[in-house]
């Protein structure tokens, strides 16, 4: 099933509202949820509306809860999230940021409990657009842990994003590095679950510790995990996303102390730097030209359907697909969605 940008945002906004958020905050995650779609990741779409109506039921998430400013040393911000929207503390505290790398040069800023800031990549695009350079590290809290450390079977962390984003030249776009530190999102897992499809190759493992294809690992109790990529690596990784974003932001770590009621809590340590500051932007853009050109020079033995793609390429290609084509989403999942939003009451005329 195919649905047009349109419909995504207009459900995804009525939803927003009928729950409690003003037109300011449910334009601003309708557009945030929205653009994962478009950009190819649903684990951090529309679909994730089933999860937040959980959340404010429980008191878990407050609509209308703008970030705070609890600390401000010149080139260090600290937010603290109140449990409201990430979405929203994430596009507010980020634009603080760009504002104060400008005059300074660099801003490091931190966000502590909020509920799910979404895709991380949109605020490495919001940074980059800006013509800053972005750096982000981000854990997760109270979901649970997802993540089994390199030669463990057991979940320690959160999926924990890593982010890195450049602005844009004359001839290319963004640069935009942004991934789970697990092979595939927890959101991806659900996406596949209730499709009813399996992964192409292992990216959990089950109650025993055997890697597995089956998502449905990951929607039962007991639960499996999810793999950390590159072995040691991701895993790495992953554990300094947890110190970075957990200690550095005050928000705290997922050690076993830390509440565990099934929402998700999100802290983030992020630098944004201005290259201005650093040097001059006319050659830099030349030197990111030239380094992109080289890259993708590489002879690719599949070019038409493997082709040299710098990282936010393929989310600008998607983006243009789904734009003009729709975006596709499983019976199972959007049967899901209308049930939501019909339960919270949202006209059904909407969702038609």
């Amino acid at each position: 099933m195919r649905h047009s940008k349109e419909q995504i945002y207009k459900v995804t906004h009525a939803f927003l509202t009928q729950t409690g958020s003003d037109e300011y905050e449910a334009h601003l995650v309708a557009d945030h949820m929205l653009n994962a779609n478009l950009r190819g990741h649903d684990s951090h779409g529309i679909g994730m509306i089933t999860m937040y109506t959980d959340y404010l039921k429980r008191g878990q998430l407050h609509p209308n809860t703008p970030p705070t400013l609890v600390k401000d040393k010149g080139s260090i911000l600290q937010f603290q999230g109140n449990l409201g929207y990430g979405q929203r503390a994430g596009y507010e505290a980020t634009a603080q940021a760009i504002a104060r790398a400008k005059e300074n040069g660099i801003c490091m800023y931190t966000i502590a409990n909020c509920c799910h800031l979404g895709r991380i990549g949109t605020y490495g695009e919001q940074a980059a657009a800006a013509g800053m350079i972005s750096v982000h590290f981000v854990n997760v809290q109270n979901f649970g842990t997802l993540v089994a450390p390199y030669c463990g079977s057991e979940a320690r962390f959160g999926t924990n994003p890593f982010c890195l984003a450049m602005p844009k030249t004359d001839k290319y776009g963004s640069f935009i590095l942004d991934f789970a530190t697990s092979i595939v999102a927890m959101g991806k897992t659900r996406v596949a679950h209730l499709a009813g499809k399996h992964f192409d190759e292992p990216v959990m493992l089950d109650t025993a510790g055997h890697p597995t294809t089956d998502p449905s690992v990951m929607w039962q109790e007991p639960r499996g995990a999810l793999m950390a990529f590159a072995k040691h690596k991701g895993s790495g990784l992953c554990w300094a996303c947890e110190l970075m974003a957990g200690i550095l932001s005050g928000g705290g770590t997922i050690e076993p102390s830390r509440p565990r009621d099934g929402s998700i809590v999100n802290n983030m340590t992020a630098f944004v730097i201005d290259p201005a500051a650093l040097t001059n932007l006319e050659w830099m853009r030349r030197e990111i030209d030239a380094m992109n050109d080289y890259v993708k020079s590489s002879p690719a033995p599949d070019p038409v359907n493997h082709p040299v793609l710098m990282p936010g390429e393929p989310e600008r290609i998607r983006t243009a697909d789904r734009s003009a084509k729709g975006v596709e989403i499983s019976e199972g999942e959007w049967r899901a969605i209308v049930k939501t939003c019909l339960d919270a009451g949202v006209d059904p005329s909407v969702l038609e």
